[in-house]
């Protein structure tokens, strides 16, 4: 019964990951592409990589965004499930229509749609901040290599934000009302029922957002594609962008493209079975 499934899961998932692998030990460029004859490389585009300084800067940009972008979510998801938890029944379902409209926008529609927002000689983010009296003059947010990158993980987190919202308020609709009650029968105020009720019992949910939010945030392509391609200069180049543009524009280096991949995906791996653990051992201390 389960054959047709295992034949999907190798078509779609595992011969393509199993030909990056086979490419990232081989040298594939342009003549190797145009011959078909790819010679074995061994662990020469590993090593190349590792000493490429715009390499490890990619990743230093790709943690960065990803810590902004977790933590972000997850302090709005908290938020925003919690005021959503407490007023229900008083918000429609309009609004909460308004509120998952994000998490429907395709992401480079995002990057369009926010490169808009942001452009500096129309953008409507100067024109607000500017009649408010906040900035004196338009700024270019994603002109700017010190500003380009935090541009993009907010225009990030706005799309995003709703998936840890849905995750965060069914884990806080599944907490038993009695517990409240217990709670406000022993003078707990509304503060220490989020902190001793509430928190503890969602803490597995949260954990499970940030590993999700953290491996999406690690694969950020879409945004930085249409809203930066990267720049300023080489601002905002993350894992996944440097692995495109060695793959496919010039140098146009498979191979090493394959290998870059291959790093990010380890690396992927490595903060998931922290946040494993991490979720493991809160368990028992929240307990």
């Amino acid at each position: 019964m389960n054959v047709p499934a295992i034949l999907m899961i190798t078509g779609i998932i595992a011969y393509p990951l199993a030909y990056a692998l086979y490419l990232s030990f081989h040298k594939v460029g342009v003549g190797e592409l145009r011959t078909g004859i790819m010679p074995f490389y061994g662990v020469n585009n590993f090593l190349n990589l590792l000493q490429d300084s715009l390499f490890w800067y990619s990743v230093q940009n790709t943690l960065k965004f990803s810590a902004i972008v977790v933590i972000g979510e997850v302090l709005l998801g908290v938020g925003i499930a919690f005021i959503i938890e407490k007023t229900e029944g008083r918000l429609s379902n309009f609004t909460r229509l308004i509120m998952l409209l994000p998490w429907a926008v395709p992401p480079i529609i995002n990057a369009l749609l926010w490169s808009f927002i942001y452009s500096a000689e129309y953008g409507y983010l100067n024109a607000i901040l500017l009649g408010l009296g906040f900035i004196d003059h338009f700024v270019m947010w994603l002109g700017d290599p010190k500003l380009a990158l935090y541009a993009v993980a907010f225009a990030y987190i706005w799309r995003t934000t709703p998936f840890s919202v849905l995750l965060i308020h069914a884990a806080m609709q599944g907490i038993p009302r009695e517990l409240y009650e217990a709670g406000n029968v022993d003078g707990t105020n509304a503060w220490q029922s989020f902190r001793y009720i509430m928190l503890p019992l969602i803490a597995p949910t949260v954990i499970i957002v940030m590993i999700l939010r953290t491996t999406w945030a690690f694969q950020v392509f879409d945004e930085i594609f249409g809203m930066t391609g990267g720049g300023p200069g080489n601002s905002t180049w993350v894992a996944s962008y440097y692995s495109y543009r060695y793959a496919f524009q010039p140098p146009l280096d498979v191979g090493l493209g394959a290998a870059s991949a291959f790093v990010l995906a380890l690396m992927i791996g490595i903060l998931a079975f922290l946040y494993i653990k991490f979720l493991k051992r809160s368990e028992v201390e929240w307990a």
